[in-house]
């Protein structure tokens, strides 16, 4: 079987905020316009006026797609600055109030609005979308159903938002339980082959509940538009580098899963109801919880998982270029997720003195700062 490209995409939402008072703000008509002269249409506004979204070209490496990702989020952020503004790249902002904002006059947002009712109001979420090229939808179809076991995993390295209207809310991935509202969002389900899952679409495009796929919104799901499968689980990412990581992870799995199938090998098929716990670990406690080995039945600490998925998918690693990216995953374990740094931040604010509102400008100050270390 000749090999897939395993090219890889990546988009992500950013939040805009004030950078003196470090509040929400709502991107003016000038910046989206000065971003698309340099960027085309590589960025794009989003659902909500204070989300600004990016995407890659399609890379053929990891590092293509780091030196594309470092542009656009440079060029954003050299923008934004012009109107006093800086982006964040975290899943929640952890002090803004979804009841003051508003939605982006547009013809598909508008659509969106009216089709999803209240639940679309609260969309105050950014998420990071990876595409893998597979080519062959048969191939997209057999992967899908594999790959939804690595989701926990990746959900629980990602996880950027622990606050919500400035209150803790004791999870690592808020994000998931104000997107898990919408329907036809979650694991995807089983697919047997491409025709059943072409089936199912068409059942709700020939009722017009939906247009097309693109309004599917499962954690991985066949693109709409590419050849892909597109990871769509994970919280937006402050660093870069932790971005860049997730995504060789991403395509290092796809391409593992591939290999097995050219030996007559896959990857074993859990039910969804055993993978939605670990989802639900992921989406708890992040890193910190461990997550279930259904094959030892045993609950395992997510940095010893991490290392047995660098054993697996080492050889892929190679072929593809990026171990030195997958195994900049440790930086996550060792220094902890998104989640985890703001949490100690918002601590720290608090020993020093801070009152509850400071505290959480304390965070945003520090995604700030997180956006651009990598730049």
């Amino acid at each position: 079987m000749k090999s897939p490209e395993f090219s890889l995409g990546i988009e992500e939402e950013y939040l805009l905020v004030d950078r003196e008072t470090l509040a929400l703000h709502e991107a003016p008509e000038g910046l989206m316009e000065a971003c698309q002269v340099v960027l085309g249409e590589q960025v794009s506004p989003e659902f909500l006026q204070c989300q600004i979204e990016v995407g890659t070209g399609v890379c053929s490496t990891i590092q293509q797609a780091r030196s594309d990702l470092r542009n656009l989020r440079s060029v954003v952020s050299e923008e934004a600055a012009k109107f006093g503004l800086a982006p964040i790249a975290a899943a929640c902002h952890p002090l803004a109030d979804w009841k003051l904002v508003h939605h982006t006059d547009r013809a598909r947002y508008n659509q969106l609005r009216t089709d999803l009712g209240g639940v679309a109001r609260r969309m105050l979420i950014c998420g990071m979308h990876v595409h893998v090229g597979l080519g062959e939808d048969a191939l997209r179809a057999d992967l899908l159903n594999q790959m939804s076991y690595f989701l926990p995993h990746l959900l629980a390295l990602s996880t950027s938002s622990p606050f919500w209207q400035g209150e803790d809310t004791g999870l690592a991935s808020y994000r998931l339980s104000v997107f898990d509202n919408l329907p036809r969002t979650g694991l995807p389900p089983k697919i047997d082959s491409w025709e059943e899952y072409q089936r199912s679409v068409s059942a709700l495009v020939d009722l017009g509940v939906i247009e097309d796929s693109s309004k599917i919104w499962w954690d991985l799901r066949p693109s709409a538009r590419f050849p892909t499968l597109e990871t769509r689980i994970c919280d937006v990412c402050p660093r870069l580098d932790h971005a860049i990581s997730l995504a060789a992870l991403v395509q290092c799995i796809a391409r593992m899963l591939w290999r097995l199938r050219l030996r007559n090998q896959r990857w074993r098929r859990y039910d969804n109801f055993l993978i939605a716990e670990n989802r639900w670990r992921a989406q708890r406690y992040g890193i910190g919880g461990g997550l279930i080995d259904f094959g030892r039945g045993e609950i395992i600490p997510v940095p010893a998982l991490l290392e047995e998925l660098f054993e697996l998918v080492a050889e892929d690693a190679e072929a593809l270029g990026c171990m030195t990216e997958i195994l900049a995953a440790r930086d996550i374990v060792e220094g902890g997720t998104s989640s985890e740094r703001q949490r100690a931040v918002r601590d720290a604010a608090a020993t020093a003195g801070g009152d509850h509102a400071e505290q959480m400008r304390t965070v945003v100050s520090h995604l700030i700062e997180e956006f651009h270390a990598d730049l």
